[in-house]
Parts: C-alpha cells; structure tokens; sequence
C-alpha cells in the first residue's frame, strides 16, 4: 500500500518514504512510527500504543519517544512549533491529520540512474513560523581583492545581531557564502535555503571612508522593501552595522524592533584594529582547509597578543585550535590545554560570545565529557539561537557518546539551520556515527559516502565508511576504504583511535571491532 500526502508518499510494502520521486532518508523505527500513524489517522495515539507497536512493549524513556516523533515531523517537513502533519493532543498523544490518499503499490520503473537519497536538509525547506532571512554576502566594491575579507566581515557582523535576536530564523553564515561571488536569483534563494526575506549589498573602502549600500527583498516576490546607502568614516563601522540591523528588522517587524531593541556601542579605533584581525582570520578559517586554518590560526594568535582583552580573538583562536586538532589538520591535542585558557579568558571578556562557550564545548568534548561539553554547546545556543554549527555540535557530542536517536534530531536541525553548509560534510560524519553505534550499519555507509565525497581529506569519513562496510560484512570494501585512509594517515592504529577520537568508553570499544574486522591493527 502507498499513502500520499501534500508533496509526499510512503510505500509500507518497499518501507521508502519519497518526496516527488526523491527518496528520503529515514531511520527504520521513524519509518515505523510515521506508518503507523498515518494508518491509524482516524484517531489519537497514545504513547501507549507507540511502545506497543513501535517498540514491541519494550520500556522507553520520554526523551525518546519524542525525539522519534520530532525526527518524524523533519522527515515530512513538520516542526512541533507548525504541527501541520503530526499534531499532539495535549495528555493524549499524537495524531496524523494530514489528507491521505490510499493507492497500491507498484514495481519500481528501471531507469538508467538509481533514485537520489537526499538528505532532510537538501529538500526544500519550507519557511518557519518566525520571519526568516538570509543575508548574501556583501560585495566587495573596492577593486582590490585584499578587502574581500573586509566585506565578509561587514556581512557576518550583520547575520550575527540578527541571530541574537529570538524572534528571528536567520540562515548561518556558511551556508549563504555558498552564493558568494556568484549571480543570485533571489527568488530561488528563497527556495534553497527555506526564508521569506534576502538582505544584499555591497562595501566600498577607500582610505579611511566607507561605503555601504543594502537593500532588504522579499525572496517570493523579488520586490525591494528597503534600500540605503550609507557614507561613513571608517571608525563608525560597528555604529553603522548597528544601523543596518536595525533597518532591516525595524523594515520586517518594527513593533518587535521595540520590545526586543538592539545594542549600539561606542568602540574604539583600537578595538577597529581587533575586528579586522579577526575578520581577515575567519575569512581564511571558513575555507575549511588545512592552509588556510594555520593562516587564520597565525593572524589570530598576533590579534590575541596585540589585543588581550579583545574575547572574540581569544574564543576564535580557541575555536580554530580545537577544530582543526579534531579534524587532523594539526596533530590531535595540538594546544589543547592553551585552547581552554583561551576560551575561559573570553567567557571573562565577553560570557555573551557565543564562540567562547563553543570553543570551551570542544575542549570537553574532545576530552569525552558529553554532558559538559552539551552544556557549553547549549549556553552559545542560548546566545545565538540560529547557531548551526553549535546545534551540529551536540548533535555529534551524543553521536560519540552512543545516544543515536537524540544526536539525529540536533543534525537535522542544524542541517535546517544552514542547509548549504559545508560544514554540514563533517555533521554527516556523526549521522554516520549515530547509525553505526545504533547498529544500522547501511545507514552509516550512506551517511559516510556521503562525507567522503564531499569533503575526501576528512580522515573521521574514511574511518566511519571502514567501520561500517566492515560490520554490514562487506570486507573487500572495507579494506579498499582502509587502503584510501591509510594514504590519508599512514600511521593508522587501534592505539591511535583510542587516544585521537573521542568516541566515549561503550560505543570506542563498538568502533575499534568495526575498526579491527577492517584490517587495522
């Protein structure tokens, strides 16, 4: 039987749910809660009657029976905020109130290509309760392309202070970057990144003057709500960023612009410097390569000497140090204690910088204190609510620590956060991760192709594919992954493993079995 709703279908006989004539990737017990909601969508479902079904009476906790049914509501494009699909009856349970049409299932049509499994993130997004906006990077109209990292900066300080603010859902900065440099419709913009509202400009800097010119466009239409050119001396740069996120939210929801206000502060000529140091750094930074990490890492350790009381310099440098230890760009634990005495001083700078409680969120992580390291990751949520990579950060957190279902929900809503980000290669690593630990091994395989096509230097990527082909049994390919990492890292071992990668004690010894029938030693 094939039920259809909105955009969607759900084959019971083939177990695939499809959006279009694209297959949508879902872990089995989703598959199985959604099924049975959708059979049973004459009537509430209790929590009850889920265990029942779904988990063959077995005793499952809360948190896990609503992380299945939030996993769900992505998987259909719901939210619990929406409830357009899966609505909950308060001290009832859910139900399914989506119109449904019931149809037989037929034989697959062969085609010369096999279907595309996409992820949750690269359908559509559909657009959020809350106003939404992306904000395209600004031009760089100097005619010298040593300011680029100048107008990058101008951009991600105005995704910042409309990131602070609650009420709205403000794309991460990785993935409108994507459009960097290229002609954008913003109608399809819109689309691709799931918002109602684009922001464009561009940046023009001579000498000690600045140019700024924007204009706020309603992404559906293409018409311009808002347009101004701004003329200024360089030292009223963050006034002016003030200025230009003010105009835009006041343009979207000027009785919110009110109640929520926005903070201007006088800073110095000094703090200017500070700014464009670590601007020039996070331009590098966000390239995701091993080059342009140690640049970025090198520029921020002379911002951090020149400006010790400077916190965003301290928590990037953190940040970099941390990151590019996990990734393998420089040896694990490169600095790690001297990472951590950075992003404390910048908790006491600033405890409203995000990145500091992201970087302090690593240096747990790394040393495999889950819960910590989710607290941290939490606190910069709390400051930044449209804080993807934060949102992936405990995603992966858990995913280490083998809480599968729980790590899924928090990628799927960072993939939603910045679906176009190419960070989100390194959160297809910890799906892969929570697959392999919950013991779907094809599941994992497909997250880590996924990973390795899309990023092939990310040694986690090969190491994850290894682990999986080897459990599902395929031990060729296995050992055909094994000889690619190898060339990656020559001096692969079991001991390696458990000293560099921060599977906690339970799902490691999981790992290194998988690691082991793969060939490593």
């Amino acid at each position: 039987m094939i039920y259809s709703f909105e955009d969607f279908s759900l084959d019971e006989d083939r177990r695939e749910l499809r959006c279009g004539s694209e297959l949508i990737a879902v872990e089995p017990q989703v598959f199985d809660l959604l099924h049975y909601l959708i059979r049973n969508r004459e009537r509430v479902v209790s929590k009850d009657d889920l265990i029942a079904t779904v988990w063959n009476g077995r005793i499952v906790s809360e948190s896990t029976l609503t992380s299945r049914i939030t996993a769900a509501r992505h998987a259909i494009g719901d939210s619990g905020e929406e409830q357009r699909l899966i609505r909950t009856v308060a001290r009832k349970g859910v139900r399914f109130i989506g119109e449904v049409r019931e149809g037989a299932s037929v034989p697959p049509v062969a085609t010369a290509e096999a279907p595309v499994v996409v992820t949750h993130g690269s359908l559509a997004p559909r657009l959020p309760e809350k106003p939404s906006i992306a904000v395209l990077p600004f031009t760089n109209m100097s005619g010298d392309p040593e300011q680029e990292y100048f107008s990058d900066g101008i951009t991600e300080d105005i995704i910042n202070a409309l990131s602070r603010l609650r009420w709205f859902f403000v794309i991460a900065r990785n993935s409108t970057f994507v459009y960097k440099g290229q002609p954008a419709d913003v109608r399809q913009v819109g689309r691709d990144l799931g918002v109602r509202y684009v922001l464009e400009g561009s940046v023009r800097k001579s000498g000690q003057r600045v140019r700024i010119t924007s204009q706020l466009l309603d992404a559906t239409t293409s018409n311009q709500i808002w347009s101004e050119r701004y003329d200024r001396e360089l030292t009223d740069i963050f006034a002016l960023q003030d200025e230009i996120t003010a105009s835009v939210t006041s343009a979207i929801e000027p009785k919110l612009l009110a109640a929520e206000g926005l903070r201007s502060e006088a800073r110095s000529t000094e703090d200017l410097d500070a700014w464009d140091m670590v601007a020039r750094a996070v331009s590098l930074f966000w390239k995701l390569t091993a080059a342009d990490s140690a640049n970025a890492i090198v520029i921020l350790r002379q911002a951090v000497e020149r400006h010790p009381d400077y916190a965003p310099a301290h928590s990037m440098l953190a940040f970099a140090l941390l990151a590019s230890g996990y990734v393998g760009w420089i040896p694990p634990g490169t600095e790690r204690d001297f990472a951590a005495r950075l992003a404390r001083r910048a908790a006491e700078l600033d405890d409203s910088d995000p990145w500091a409680h992201m970087a302090l969120g690593y240096f747990e992580f790394t040393g495999r204190h889950t819960d910590e390291a989710v607290r941290h990751f939490k606190a910069a949520l709390d400051l930044n609510p449209n804080f993807a990579a934060a949102e992936g950060s405990i995603g992966f957190a858990l995913a280490l620590d083998g809480r599968s279902e729980e790590a899924i929900v928090h990628f799927d809503q960072a993939i939603r956060m910045s679906p176009r980000d190419p960070f989100n290669s390194f959160f297809f690593v910890g799906i892969a991760a929570a697959h392999y630990l919950a013991g779907h091994y094809t599941e994992a395989i497909k997250w880590a192709r996924q990973a390795v096509q899309l990023r092939p230097g990310y040694m986690g990527a090969h190491r994850i594919l290894c682990a999986s082909l080897a459990q599902s049994d395929q031990i060729e390919e296995a050992r055909a992954a094994l000889k690619t990492l190898r060339e990656l890292l020559p001096n692969i071992s079991i001991a390696a493993i458990r000293e560099g990668v921060p599977y906690t004690a339970r799902p490691m010894e999981h790992f290194i079995e998988g690691m082991r029938k793969a060939g490593v030693e």
